[in-house]
């Protein structure tokens, strides 16, 4: 663009991929290569048990398990400490657990800034709840990004409240300017979701709030925003949201509950806040299906699954969502228009009614004076 000799200079474009597909042909060429590296490096054999490890981190990094990364240098890095620490015990191939000891160590010395926020976590200094229900709020889900490998997943609590009012639906990360364009236009999504599903033969009667607790710097992205449905439809029904489950997932105008960046260090974030206070079997995280493929989870998140001590939940739209949250069913319109009384989507729907009557009734102009003991003459 600046320089106009370039493309004299430069006649062939190349675009280099950074992963490939994770296919049985593709894990054995890559197995060569690491066995390629380990021997440049002077690197101990690396046992299958070594090999396959390293293959999974290489999916872990490529954010899909059906892809391997094709960042060679971070991966001859990870043989090189893991061939030293087999070096050290005196072993004649490198293992599995040299593996997890050199990502463990790697994770540990990038993980200074982690440990502060889940310090501030225990001491309650950053307030988020992982027992009990709450209305109107839930445990949504971020990443912090240090750098191309260092980040780490953090819950953020999410709060909403409703009110009648003119169909505004105010965000206040927006409003101080902490919100970006893409996390605003989640919440203009779900504003239109509403006003299409709910009272659609009378004016949206809302006035609500969204914020995103304890938050000091600023909120990008779509990610949260079924999250802040999720928060604003327990408001309207007043149905308690369960605070051991957190969720994350961008939501469509038709309340499709859309794939997310990340998944795994949000699922892991949230794992490492439970079980620094204590894993009941009752927490989980709530992710979109189309990341299922995504999840290449830490070994200490699996075991716990596997033991059902935590648990994963995949959805695809809104309202199996807030029926994992609230434990209502989120019902159907029937045959005459109308959700069952008892469902989430009845109690939103019937809330939403009276908001609108309220908000006719208060702005009715008043005909007759004497109608509210107007004036006499005497």
């Amino acid at each position: 663009y600046y320089d106009p000799e370039f493309q004299a200079l430069f006649k062939v474009q190349a675009d280099f991929e950074q992963d490939m597909k994770r296919t049985p042909e593709s894990q054995q060429l890559y197995g060569a290569l690491i066995a390629t590296i380990a021997k440049e490096k002077g690197i101990q054999p690396l046992h299958r048990g070594a090999v396959a490890r390293v293959i999974e981190q290489a999916a872990r990094e490529a954010g899909d398990r059906e892809k391997l990364s094709l960042h060679i240098r971070d991966l001859a890095d990870l043989i090189s400490e893991a061939g030293f620490l087999a070096k050290e015990k005196g072993k004649e191939s490198v293992e599995a657990f040299e593996i997890d000891e050199a990502l463990a160590r790697a994770r540990k010395r990038g993980g200074r800034i982690q440990e502060r926020f889940f310090e501030a976590l225990e001491q309650g200094l950053r307030q988020i709840e992982t027992s009990g229900e709450k209305v109107g709020q839930v445990n949504g889900l971020s990443v912090i990004s240090l750098g191309r490998r260092d980040s780490f997943g953090c819950p953020t609590r999410i709060t909403a409240l409703t009110r009648p009012g003119k169909g505004k639906i105010v965000d206040i990360e927006r409003e101080v300017e902490l919100g970006g364009p893409i996390h605003s236009k989640g919440v203009m999504i779900l504003a239109s979701f509403l006003g299409s599903r709910y009272v659609r033969n009378l004016p949206l009667g809302l006035q609500a709030s969204l914020v995103f607790e304890q938050s000091y710097g600023g909120v990008e992205g779509d990610s949260a925003s079924c999250a802040e449905l999720c928060a604003l439809l327990s408001s309207l029904a007043a149905a308690p949201i369960k605070q051991s489950l957190a969720i994350t997932g961008s939501i469509s105008q038709q309340g499709e509950v859309q794939a997310i960046g990340g998944v795994n260090e949000k699922i892991e974030g949230f794992f490492d806040l439970c079980r620094m206070r204590g894993l009941s079997g009752e927490e989980g995280v709530i992710i979109p299906v189309p990341n299922v493929r995504h999840l290449m989870l830490k070994k200490e998140v699996v075991e716990a699954i596997a033991a059902e001590n935590f648990f994963v939940y995949a959805v695809a739209t809104v309202d199996e969502a807030v029926a994992l949250l609230t434990d209502l069913p989120a019902g159907e319109r029937g045959a005459d228009g109308n959700y069952p009384e008892a469902s989430l989507n009845g109690l939103v729907e019937a809330t939403l009614v009276r908001f609108a009557q309220d908000l006719q009734a208060f702005e009715k102009p008043v005909e007759d004076e004497d109608e509210i003991g107007g004036t006499s003459d005497a």
